[in-house]
Parts: C-alpha cells; structure tokens; sequence
C-alpha cells in the first residue's frame, strides 16, 4: 500500500486501517494498548535493545527493570516527529524529584519511524535539563544538542526496529 492508496481512502476507512494495525500490533506484542502507538513501540523497542523487563501500566514512574538487576528503573519515552527540524519536546516527567527512575530511555523517529536519536540520560542530567512546568504539574525536557553532547548520554546502539 503506497500514499496514493491511502488517498483514495474515505477518512473512516483510514480509522479503520488505524484501529486493524495496532490490533495487529497487539496480537504481536509489540504495543501494549490502543493508544498512540509510538510509545508502547519505543517501550518494546528499549526493552528488547537492553534486556529489560516492561512493567505493568501501573508502576509509577518508570516502565521496565533491568532483567538482571531489578533496581535499576527505566522511564521510557519516545517522540515521532511530523516534519523536520520539528522541536523535540519529550512528554511529561512527573515527580523527577522523587527519582522514580534511575535513566530515562530516549528514541526519536522521524515522521516514517526511522530513527533519529537513542539516548539513555541518567536521572541526574534530566534534573539539569528539564524545566518544571506548573501548569502540567510536571518537567518537561527538550532532547538538545546540550543534553546530546553531555558526556553522561550515553547512545542506544543496538536498537533493531526491523521484526
């Protein structure tokens, strides 16, 4: 199926292309819920690059252990950008202070799900970098050149998105 497919498509048959991918994506274990797919993705991706162990949708604060050493917490977060150069602003850390985790697990797609960056920033840098936000009762971080180019980021290199 290529765009011009999709363009001929009425909106609810899209929907329904929508709501029978991630369908399948459930059945392979690849996506967690019906949400929006790129973080059950990211969160299954992470997972299977460092050997952890996804938590329930429950645990606060972070999302998988490491398999060997269950005191090592990761949150994981992912963010597929639409267009270029498009501002990379992750979704909302709650209670950083609390250090509910001990990395954070960063992979941004571009629009097609080719990734762009995969980073593991430890909870210390995330503290430096995001801002808190009242608002969203949260911090937010931006993935910058700053937090890339810190010395404790270390990169995800074995992601294999293929399956």
């Amino acid at each position: 199926m290529n765009n011009d497919d999709l363009a001929q498509m009425t909106e609810k048959e899209l929907l329904r292309l929508h709501g029978a991918a991630i369908n399948e994506l459930r059945r392979r274990k690849v996506v967690r819920t019906q949400n929006n797919p790129v973080g059950d993705y990211t969160e299954w991706l992470v997972s299977q690059a460092l050997e952890l162990k996804l938590e329930g949708n429950s645990a606060a604060g972070y999302d998988a252990t490491d398999a060997k050493d269950k005191a090592i917490r990761y949150q994981i977060k992912g963010r597929r950008l639409a267009q270029k150069n498009h501002a990379c602003q992750l979704s909302a850390i709650r209670n950083l202070h609390d250090k509910l985790f001990d990395y954070l697990a960063v992979v941004v797609y571009d629009h097609n799900y080719n990734i762009i960056n995969a980073v593991l920033i430890p909870h210390a840098a995330v503290c430096q970098y995001a801002t808190y936000r009242e608002h969203v009762n949260a911090h937010i971080l931006h993935l910058n050149s700053n937090i890339l180019n810190d010395d404790r980021v270390k990169p995800i290199d074995n992601l294999t998105p293929e399956v």
